[in-house]
């Protein structure tokens, strides 16, 4: 594999049309975090007739997690409110050029878990059972079928693959721009450049988080939303609110066109390592762990970590060892103990909501949970019961471990 010549950065937000406006004094609802999470909780909140929503962001719309996501979107989980939460989200996605006019690239071709041992092969037959039980077209996969579909996969040591035509992959930029243009059509106000310092609260009997503090002012407000990814934690620690989400470093890199049809090229993904390569564009993108796992805000990238990538694509997908590397990026996971994403109203705050540490899957469950936390905000029953991501559960029912994250 050819090292990067151009670029290292992650794609740009120019989709984003600059939406920043001066901090107001008061709102009904402040939202922290202008990604797909955000941004869709806003828009589904001004939808329900919510006014006065104003979303306060650290950088430009999206330019978080959310616009160096690798842009899968797949319904392959092993729990069901993360099913029925993806399932929702690719179906706002499949409409999402229709219903918001913003074309945001989808490729539906599906999904390929590659796996090679007998644990992974017993949990994904259960896990697609689950998947079928609940309307999808999910199957599980000989040997000779993964070959037929990813012929550029080496299969030596695979046992058996799990496959979903449905999944696939899509620009989260163009989700956010969707999004936030939306939002703002509906009043909803978006301050850039504006980063949550802290938080008035009353510590008397109503114990509410009364204001938002910031490097541009103080906002009064009745609910927060708490939508910031890997940094949600530091967020809620200032709200003296446990929100146990920590950042894990992840890095995609980007080749040149390739001279080869990739037209039904699935993403594909090698399960024990983690290694996953799709179409994009003309090129591909690839994506692997570090070697060793980086547990910090650090999102630059590490000089070393082309050579892991390369040792990956040698080993499990060798025909493709000969793409040139146009440019790559860094990224954070927000990460939870049980790899569950964190939903809910905190009980040691009333009006103060969060919807974070969704831990690699965030940008394909956002159009849905963006639906659920504002049923939540406005007393209506959500389409799926998200109790059971409460934060609560690591204090009560305990982890409810997610299985299927890359």
């Amino acid at each position: 594999m050819e090292s990067p010549t151009a670029s290292t950065t992650a794609p740009n937000t120019d989709g984003v049309p600059d939406t920043s406006r001066a901090l107001p004094a008061e709102a009904s609802v402040v939202i922290i975090g202008a990604g797909v999470m955000g941004a869709a909780i806003a828009y589904h909140l001004a939808e329900r007739g919510v006014r006065d929503i104003v979303i306060v962001e650290r950088d430009t719309p999206g330019a978080g997690s959310t616009s160096k996501a690798a842009g899968g979107v797949r319904c392959q989980f092993s729990d069901e409110v993360n099913i029925a939460l993806a399932a929702r989200g690719l179906e706002v996605l499949r409409n999402f050029e229709t219903d918001f006019g913003v074309d945001i690239e989808l490729v539906s071709n599906g999904y390929l878990f590659l796996l090679d041992n007998d644990d992974d092969v017993r949990a994904f037959t259960d896990n697609v059972a689950l998947q079928q039980r609940m309307g999808l077209d999910s199957r599980m996969l000989t040997i000779a079928e993964v070959a037929e579909l990813a012929p550029f996969v080496n299969t030596e040591g695979l046992i058996a693959g799990a496959f979903n035509p449905g999944d696939g992959h899509c620009t989260p930029e163009a989700v956010v721009a969707g999004f936030v243009t939306a939002a703002r059509e509906r009043g909803v106000t978006v301050v850039k450049n504006c980063e949550v310092t802290g938080f008035d609260t009353d510590e008397g009997t109503d114990r509410r988080a009364t204001s938002v503090i910031t490097n541009q002012g103080t906002i009064s407000c009745e609910q927060v939303v708490v939508a910031a990814g890997a940094w949600s934690g530091p967020i809620g620690d200032m709200a003296g609110v446990d929100l146990p989400v920590k950042p894990l470093r992840r890095e995609i890199m980007v080749s040149e066109p390739v001279d080869f049809d990739t037209s039904r090229m699935p993403f594909t993904i090698d399960f024990s390592t983690s290694y996953y390569v799709h179409p994009e564009g003309a090129g591909l993108l690839f994506g692997c762990p570090d070697e060793v796992d980086d547990w910090s805000f650090n999102d630059k990238r590490d000089p070393n970590w082309l050579a892991t990538l390369a040792e990956h694509i040698e080993a499990r997908t060798p025909e493709l060892g000969d793409v040139e590397a146009k440019h790559g990026w860094a990224g954070l996971y927000a990460m939870t103990p049980d790899h569950n994403a964190l939903i809910g109203e905190a009980e040691e705050r009333p009006g103060f909501f969060y919807a974070c540490g969704f831990s690699g899957h965030g940008f394909l469950m956002g159009p849905a949970v963006g639906e659920v936390v504002a049923d939540l905000m406005t007393g209506r029953t959500p389409f799926v019961d998200v109790a059971p991501m409460d934060k609560r559960r690591f204090s009560t029912t305990g982890l409810r471990k997610e299985l299927n994250v890359i």
